[in-house]
């Protein structure tokens, strides 16, 4: 690998077999010299999970290599990935991160959920460029073909123009065909969530157990949100941060009695 490329991770929350991780490497090496540290097998919906209580196994994956990037998968979670790949693994710290391309969308409150946006904001949290990227089209067999573009256009200007302290990107990308895409727009994230249900079954040993349910409701109406942008072709484009404090409310809690 040289210095004068960028230097770029490459993670996701599928699995490293997964077909969207498999496209976002072949864009990312047209872009620079990749490393690729990827969970071994699914880990969707860890959040920003982090092995505390087992070891974390990191190999290499030898049919996967060539001369132009080294891969290697990881026991660990989309975090753990994160954490291993720049203090174990890499010579340096990379110049980005790109994770995904997911299956299925992360937009709006799906971002609290994701692995494929935990291991971007880890990789922020460490200081380094991050764009969580994915599809909406949750299907193993889903076609990334009309995202390259997308992608390759977006971590350009990441390198180009670089990201504020403690802000990373979460990118998706409707189920559309390339000629279908409206363009690309920034927004912020909808105020939309999950209205959640348990099926409640038995075992044939008696033993209860659930299954996890639920719609999707966006009570948003505003037309500068990703899920305003996905319903109208556009790929969407917000700015997140790790940063959870609700500024807003510092001024009004600071009045409330609480040493009286």
């Amino acid at each position: 690998m040289t210095d004068q490329k960028p230097l770029i991770l490459v993670t996701n929350d599928d699995g490293i077999t997964a077909p969207g991780i498999r496209k976002l490497i072949s864009i990312m090496q047209e872009l620079g010299d990749v490393v690729v540290v990827a969970p071994d097998s699914p880990q969707s919906g860890m959040g920003h999970a982090i092995t505390v209580n087992d070891t974390i196994y990191c190999d290499p994956v030898k049919e996967f290599q060539d001369d132009t990037h080294k891969e290697y998968r990881c026991s660990g979670t989309p975090a753990d990935c994160v954490k291993i790949a720049v203090q174990e693994i890499m010579h340096r710290k990379p110049d980005i991160c790109v994770s995904g391309i997911n299956h299925g969308s992360n937009s709006s409150i799906n971002v609290i959920y994701s692995g494929t946006m935990s291991a971007a904001v880890e990789a922020g949290v460490e200081g380094i460029p991050a764009i969580g990227f994915s599809l909406l089209d949750y299907s193993i067999d889903a076609d990334f073909s009309h995202c390259a573009p997308y992608v390759k256009k977006i971590t350009q200007e990441v390198l180009q123009n670089g990201l504020p302290k403690g802000v990373v990107l979460n990118v998706n990308i409707p189920k559309l065909k390339a000629s279908e895409i409206s363009g690309i727009k920034v927004g912020r994230q909808a105020n939309a969530q999950w209205v959640e249900d348990f099926d409640k079954r038995t075992n044939p040993m008696g033993r209860d157990y659930y299954w996890l349910s639920g719609e999707f409701v966006n009570e948003d109406q505003g037309e500068d949100t990703d899920e305003w942008a996905l319903a109208n072709g556009y790929v969407s484009v917000v700015p997140v941060q790790f940063d959870l404090t609700a500024h807003h409310f510092i001024e009004k809690l600071n009045d409330w009695k609480f040493n009286d």
